[in-house]
């Protein structure tokens, strides 16, 4: 099922299937958001839960007090991006869908839980709001949220990708982990220097040969995509997550991806229980964890 919000500035749509964005296109009709070419990439907007990322083999490890010895299979950034969301709630200016686990979640995944997801249009900004709800009597929740949205680049035909730049919010020096893409693990002790003391980084497909960028020491908290040429461009602000990917495929493909992530993949040197995993998320019994990031088109 598609869904539609309108304004003045931006039609944007979504699906159930996976409760995500779709379509970002402006008054004049310019699509902004990836629309799944399988050459390159079939996915679009996709969200990740309760993952991000990778675990070790795949093994979601318990401690012995939520079921003795226990591993669970959840594999890369999780399960609910290929799952229906019930539609909750349309409105002038928001949608709002929700999952909750099915059997085969709760078979390896140890928790009750409800994901709802609060899309709201503002004038050319899109809010997504993740709501995660611990819905045990008893036991803690941990989690981990990600967003994994796609942007056409180039935006405008007769561009190239070489002509788009991203723009850091703030003046940054930093370094990246090493990443292993067979296994989507990293090595978060092995890093490269990245970004020195700059703000804007100049976008070819050699960036990406390798595997993704991980961006898990930045001050910024926004970063702007634009064309060197038209001036058409977007902003994307992350306040709730302290990591960004920046992701293209090695066949150069004609999109970039902004990924707001609340944790990372397994690091080489951590350890196997989910609950101990660096940045992990907390909830409490009955409790309710709220992210929120925003696209804002800029033309």
């Amino acid at each position: 099922m598609t869904i539609e919000l309108k304004n003045e500035y931006l039609t944007v749509q979504f699906k159930t299937l996976g409760g995500q964005l779709t379509s970002i296109k402006d008054k004049d009709g310019l699509e902004y958001l990836w629309q799944a070419d399988p050459e390159y990439w079939n996915g679009q907007a996709p969200i990740l839960f309760p993952i991000c990322g990778s675990l070790r083999n795949d093994w979601a490890i318990y401690r012995p007090q939520e079921r003795p010895f226990f591993t669970g299979l959840i594999r890369r950034h999780g399960f609910v991006r290929k799952e229906e969301f019930t539609l909750e709630e349309v409105n002038e200016n928001s949608v709002t869908f929700s999952i909750k686990p099915n059997a085969e979640m709760l078979d390896n995944y140890l928790y009750q839980f409800e994901l709802r997801v609060v899309y709201t249009l503002n004038g050319k900004s899109i809010r997504t709001e993740f709501q995660v709800t611990n819905l045990e009597i008893e036991k803690t929740m941990p989690y981990f949220i990600g967003a994994h949205p796609a942007f056409n680049c180039p935006l405008v035909e007769g561009e190239n990708y070489e002509d788009y730049y991203i723009e850091f919010s703030e003046v940054e020096s930093c370094s990246i982990p090493k990443s292993f893409p067979e296994t989507g693990l990293l090595d978060l002790q092995d890093r490269t220097p990245f970004l020195e003391n700059q703000k804007i980084l100049d976008l070819d497909y050699s960036l990406f040969s390798h595997d993704a960028i991980t961006l898990d020491q930045l001050k910024s908290r926004s970063v702007t995509l634009r064309s060197r040429k038209s001036g058409k461009g977007l902003r994307v602000d992350f306040d709730d997550f302290p990591n960004l990917i920046l992701w293209s495929t090695t066949n150069k493909s004609p999109f970039i991806a902004l990924e707001p992530w609340s944790g990372l993949s397994t690091s080489l040197e951590e350890g196997n229980f989910l609950e101990d995993k660096r940045q992990v998320t907390k909830i409490s019994p009955q409790e309710t964890s709220r992210k929120i990031y925003d696209i804002t088109i800029l033309n």
